[in-house]
């Protein structure tokens, strides 16, 4: 056997090594890149669902990702069809990993994204608005 064979087999042995310790979670956190997921656990990005909790607002799963679609094109465009930055993030309910948008909660497109979509409508008032910015 040669050299680069016995080396090639020796990184092949020690990287399955290393991926069989990583969790989940830290492999997710490697694929979005540290920064941006120590900034959505922070807080200083959020989900949509983030910014409805912090409203108050409940809404079904079903619901809640249609309302995540109208923030989308209202982010879309305000900012020349480019998408937001993505996140992996565990599933409120089912605990799956999803990949995400995730927003800045003084965003204009969480709010347009309420006033746009049909079943947020009615649940908040102005006032409301103007408090979560």
């Amino acid at each position: 056997m040669t050299a680069k064979a016995r080396k090639l087999i020796r990184r092949t042995t020690n990287a399955i090594r290393t991926a069989a310790r990583i969790t989940i979670e830290m492999a997710y956190a490697i694929v979005d890149g540290h920064q941006l997921n120590s900034l959505v656990r922070s807080g200083t990005l959020i989900r949509t669902n983030d910014m409805l909790d912090r409203l108050g607002i409940e809404l079904p799963d079903g619901k809640a990702s249609w309302y995540g679609r109208h923030v989308a094109k209202a982010y879309r465009a305000a900012h020349d069809n480019q998408d937001a930055p993505k996140a992996w993030v565990r599933h409120r309910t089912t605990g799956r990993w999803i990949h995400v948008f995730v927003y800045s909660p003084t965003d204009p497109a969480l709010i347009e994204g309420l006033r746009t979509y049909k079943a947020t409508v009615g649940l908040i008032s102005q006032a409301s608005f103007t408090e979560a910015a």
